[in-house]
């Protein structure tokens, strides 16, 4: 009988034990950044100065799972502020390096602080005038020497079972590189404004950038009716466009409006529903949003309150004349109108 294929059936553990092994890692890795932060010193202010440029960008350079970790640097230096750009050593003295402009500074990752391939890049680095910063898991390796500043990332043990799997480190330098991006928004005054200009795409950057006046819906494609308007056809206005509420109007001036609850709960009170007049089942003189509000100041309005509401209209803060109905799903989610 073959084999091939065939899967080795997992040992019973004790689940126990299991959590146990899985707390202790955890343990180890939060002690070991405790660790860390408790030895940082003036060097760490050193290590920013030399990377902080107002022109140029950061190069992040490592190998292995230092090479892993630089590319989550360089992600996280460009999304706050900083330009970065991951330069894969060995890669560099084939063409890569030309990523690298004339005064960039550098980030050197290494956990033995002596990986022969950053060893032989750092002479070529100084010849295109390079301030080198590095993370390095022992503070005798001889990188600790080629640099202006570096960081300590050594820790007691690793986190794993065998004690040798890059763990408990990379966790280390992976915080400290965290801090020093922090420490360069603060250098940079990057505000959460700049931060959505660099994140679009989600919802921090449509909180921040978009106003209701972009995403709510106008009046031509909102249920609009008179206070004279029967339920029975209000319901049907409401079902041909389905936001969720009515807007009861004179002319172009907002009266009120109807929301779903406010239908649920007249056909509570009323037997004759279908006869009442909008007038009778509407919120007089609703709370209104103004086109201009940002959505994250519009998604507070919405819910930091006693009682939560999905839909709005949107009116002239002066004259109440409508301009259109925006919900809260359209806060997280682009319309399309």
């Amino acid at each position: 009988m073959s084999l091939e294929g065939v899967q080795p059936k997992a040992k019973n553990m004790d689940s126990k034990q299991e959590l146990k092994d899985a707390q202790e890692v955890l343990v180890k890795e939060a002690d070991s950044i405790t660790a860390a932060a408790d030895r940082l010193s003036e060097n760490f202010s050193q290590a920013v100065d030399n990377l902080y440029t107002e022109r140029g960008k950061v190069v992040v350079s490592g190998i292995g799972k230092s090479g892993h970790l630089g590319k989550k640097l360089a992600a996280t230096f460009c999304s706050t502020g900083t330009p970065a750009a991951f330069l894969h050593p060995s890669e560099a003295v084939h063409g890569d390096l030309g990523i690298h402009q004339k005064g960039d500074p550098v980030l050197f990752l290494s956990n033995s602080g002596s990986t022969p391939e950053l060893l032989a890049l750092e002479p070529i680095l100084r010849g295109r005038v390079a301030r080198i910063v590095g993370i390095f898991g022992s503070t005798g390796g001889q990188l600790a020497t080629k640099v202006d500043a570096f960081l300590d990332s050594s820790v007691p043990e690793e986190a794993d079972p065998l004690g040798i799997v890059p763990t408990a480190s990379f966790s280390v330098s992976a915080a400290l590189g965290d801090a020093l991006a922090s420490a360069l928004m603060k250098r940079r005054n990057f505000s959460e404004k700049d931060y959505a200009q660099t994140h679009p795409a989600g919802q921090l950057g449509r909180n921040l950038t978009l106003r209701v006046s972009d995403v709510m819906h106008l009046p031509p494609k909102t249920a609009c009716v008179t206070k004279e308007t029967q339920t029975k056809d209000l319901v049907i206005e409401m079902t041909k466009f389905p936001l969720g509420a009515a807007c009861v109007t004179e002319g172009e001036k907002l009266l009120g409006i109807v929301t779903d609850g406010d239908l649920r709960r007249a056909l509570n009170e009323n037997e004759n529903l279908l006869q009442l007049s909008a007038e009778k089942v509407m919120t007089k003189s609703p709370q209104t949003i103004a086109p201009e509000i940002l959505l994250g100041d519009a998604l507070k309005v919405m819910e930091d309150r006693k009682s939560p509401i999905s839909v709005l209209p949107v009116a002239c803060r002066k004259t109440q004349r409508l301009l259109g109905l925006i919900r809260l799903h359209d806060i997280y989610t682009p319309s399309g109108n």
